[in-house]
């Protein structure tokens, strides 16, 4: 029988399958154009998770594509991991095409790719250096920020920062600089281990400086202590214009991002409700739906907003810049399941 490990083994812990739909020249020395989509810069990092014993990968121009070699696999045939049909034909896709012979059901005439002997592990990469120049918001900034209705205090309040110069060193060891400029502004999501780069207007937008292979929730410090709803969302901008309107909101980098289950219990001890709000494209729609069936232990809600889904009017910063309200936005929220608890007369609490 087909199952993940199996294909981990033989495939060297996922770098073939890479290699496969990326070329054979790809590694983790220096990045790659992603061949998916009009990749006009080299975006793609391959690295190795030591922890997890895999590899992995990261587009830092499109953060759609990210994960390990099943989400690749995944977003390419539109499946996602998080359902159990769909991740076994995930599995069976990546057999047929590496034609590894764990099941014979489509006998093939082409050979089987044998399996390398795994390399050793490469050394975890230390965080590329990295330095920063801030300057105070121009006024276009801001009002850049302003249509979202994010304010100068909420960007402060997270850690948002206006950078005037950026430097750093990429992957292949070459040594770049960025400047911000009116038509390609640039701000910074300030965290301890590192800084994470957007370029709202620029066409590569998201850039990672220091230590970003980890664990990553914008917003977690912000929370209060406890409440009645938390919003988990696709993204920084996305966090930062519900909170100015008023909504405890994080994210976890991306839509694609892994949540930590333990991170979902521990916020279920805190607030009432949790419910999931991505993007109206088709990608965030998915990814909710399954998200929301993997946490459906924890009572996960989901939000769709009443948005076409197109590039300018997709998520919830559109929904706000377009005029609508937080008095509009509250009505189109779930209503939680409530309990319902009666004393029989036997003396035990029966919930219906």
């Amino acid at each position: 029988m087909i199952d993940k490990q199996t294909v981990l083994s033989l495939t060297n812990g996922g770098l073939n399958v890479f290699r496969h739909y990326f070329g054979n020249g790809i590694s983790t020395r220096r990045k790659f154009r992603n061949p998916f989509y009009e990749d006009t810069h080299p975006s793609c990092s391959l690295y190795f998770d030591s922890q997890r014993g895999i590899y992995k990968y990261k587009d830092f121009g499109n953060e759609d594509y990210s994960g390990d070699c099943f989400d690749l696999v995944a977003t390419l045939h539109n499946l996602s991991c998080r359902n159990t049909e769909n991740f076994i034909e995930i599995l069976r896709i990546i057999d047929r095409e590496l034609n590894l012979g764990i099941e014979d059901a489509s006998p093939t005439t082409s050979p089987r790719i044998l399996p390398k002997p795994p390399a050793p592990p490469p050394k975890p990469q230390e965080p590329l250096p990295y330095k920063y120049q801030r300057q105070p918001f121009p006024a276009e900034e801001l009002a850049h920020w302003k249509q979202y209705g994010i304010d100068a205090e909420t960007l402060n309040r997270y850690g948002v920062v206006s950078l005037a110069e950026y430097c750093g060193i990429s992957n292949s060891g070459h040594t770049f600089t960025l400047r911000s400029s009116p038509s390609e502004p640039m701000f910074g999501y300030v965290r301890q281990s590192g800084i994470k780069i957007y370029r709202p207007k620029s066409q590569s937008r998201f850039l990672f400086g220091g230590n970003f292979n980890g664990y990553y929730c914008f917003g977690l410090e912000q929370l209060p202590v406890a409440g009645n709803t938390l919003i988990i969302t696709g993204g920084e901008k996305d966090v930062l214009s519900l909170a100015a309107h008023g909504f405890p909101a994080i994210c976890f980098g991306s839509e694609t991002a892994r949540i930590p289950h333990k991170q979902i219990e521990e916020l279920t001890q805190r607030f009432r409700n949790i419910v999931l709000l991505y993007d109206m494209d088709a990608t965030g729609k998915k990814h909710a739906l399954a998200l929301q069936q993997e946490l459906r232990a924890y009572n996960v809600g989901r939000l769709e907003l009443p948005l076409p889904g197109t590039k300018q009017e997709k998520d919830i910063s559109d929904y706000f810049r377009l005029g609508h309200t937080a008095t509009e936005f509250r009505k189109l929220m779930p209503r939680p399941k409530v309990q319902q608890y009666i004393q029989h007369k036997s003396g035990k609490t029966i919930k219906y």
